[in-house]
């Protein structure tokens, strides 16, 4: 019987609550109309699903299935299923929207009431990808680039998209073509917080654009990474009285040609204005994803005078999407995994996940594998199904 991964609800303040998980058996389902059915092979928490847990975020469902990133084959077709699924999709790896009703507009969702992160949500119930098999329109998943692992390929849904958004759609971060020394002075990036999965994807993208990319982090170790992965350098925001604050440190490492950032990209909130307010150029832009430090920013004078705009950039559309997936698949960008827990009734990995995400210990996704890919082709093939046998 298959399963789900839900959470059990608990009496407890938001805040202070931290609800359990549970698996439950839950029965194969049948693709209806435009659907196609995917046999999921890997899934990947993100900091929302902390939240969830902790009852700090909205539209709470306890029977919905965990988790907003998945990876699958597409098994079956439902009826009327166009020639793209069965040309496409069928008997392929593809990577599941993270979210639902947000088409194209690059202003926002069309009808923001019908906008919603899936996984344990009340607005999209029966989706979230912690579980073995799912329904989904065929409209709603994007074929994965090759060069991914399962690991990977649930590594980048909803970091890639808001990385994204934030870097090319809010900060406009060009795609520079030239030789390396033109590139070196064209486009300046500061990502906070590396180690995260947005941060990670969006010094990821700004490098394979051609960007200059900085990173902020706790944790020396966490720079030298970013370092390898392409960044120019990186301080600490540990803050030393020897030292000096960390925008001055920073401001010492930029290029004497470009001394200055012209785009930042931050998931804390806190401070950032006041910090990068002197390191950013004339009509600089903060592409804001997040405020983990408090749900509030202080707004500077200094940024009036400087003519920085502050961008606020929450997920992306379906289009964003495909164009991010296409842009992996072009540069061939692997995704950072942190650890992997293995099978969906392994509790306790799981846990210990969540954990690392609590602390701040991981470098990357933090990903459940559920079921292995190359499995599911040789089930599709013992079953003899083709093209048209699998559509039901």
């Amino acid at each position: 019987m298959p399963h789900v991964l839900t959470l059990k609800k608990t009496e407890g303040k938001p805040g202070e609550v931290y609800y359990p998980l549970q698996l439950k058996e839950a029965p194969k389902p049948t693709p209806g109309p435009g659907q196609v059915l995917v046999r999921i092979h890997a899934a990947a928490l993100n900091h929302r699903d902390h939240f969830v847990r902790q009852h700090l975020y909205p539209g709470i469902s306890f029977d919905a299935p965990l988790l907003a990133d998945g990876v699958g084959t597409v098994t079956a077709l439902g009826p009327s299923c166009s020639a793209r699924a069965t040309d496409k999709l069928l008997h392929r790896r593809v990577l599941l929207t993270p979210c639902r009703g947000w088409a194209s507009d690059p202003a926002g969702p069309e009808d923001p009431k019908k906008f919603a992160v899936v996984g344990s949500s009340r607005a999209y119930p029966a989706v979230g990808y912690a579980q073995d098999w799912i329904v989904v329109p065929e409209a709603e998943v994007e074929p994965c680039p090759d060069h991914l692992s399962d690991a990977e390929a649930a590594a980048l849904p909803l970091v890639g998209l808001t990385a994204w958004r934030a870097l090319v759609t809010k900060a406009g971060a060009p795609l520079i073509a030239g030789n390396e020394a033109e590139n070196k002075r064209s486009f300046n990036v500061l990502v906070t917080g590396i180690g995260g999965g947005v941060a990670l994807a969006a010094l990821q993208f700004a490098v394979a654009r051609g960007c200059n990319v900085w990173v902020t982090s706790s944790s020396a170790d966490k720079i030298e990474r970013a370092v390898a992965l392409g960044a120019r350098g990186g301080v600490s925001y540990r803050d030393s009285a020897e030292d000096g604050p960390w925008e001055k440190k920073l401001a010492a490492l930029l290029p004497h040609e470009r001394p200055y950032i012209d785009a930042v990209i931050d998931g804390a909130g806190g401070d950032i204005v006041a910090r990068t307010v002197r390191l950013l150029r004339p009509g600089g832009i903060i592409a804001s994803y997040g405020m983990t430090i408090a749900p509030r920013m202080d707004w500077q004078m200094g940024a009036v005078l400087q003519n920085i705009e502050l961008r606020g950039s929450t997920m992306g559309s379906r289009a964003e999407f495909a164009d991010m997936v296409a842009f992996v698949r072009d540069r061939r960008i692997a995704p950072v995994v942190s650890r992997v827990a293995r099978g969906l009734d392994d509790l306790a990995g799981i846990e210990a996940l969540f954990r690392d995400m609590r602390d701040g210990r991981q470098f990357g996704k933090l990903v459940v594998e559920i079921s292995s890919s190359s499995s599911s082709s040789s089930d599709a093939a013992g079953a003899g199904l083709g093209a048209t046998d699998a559509k039901l």
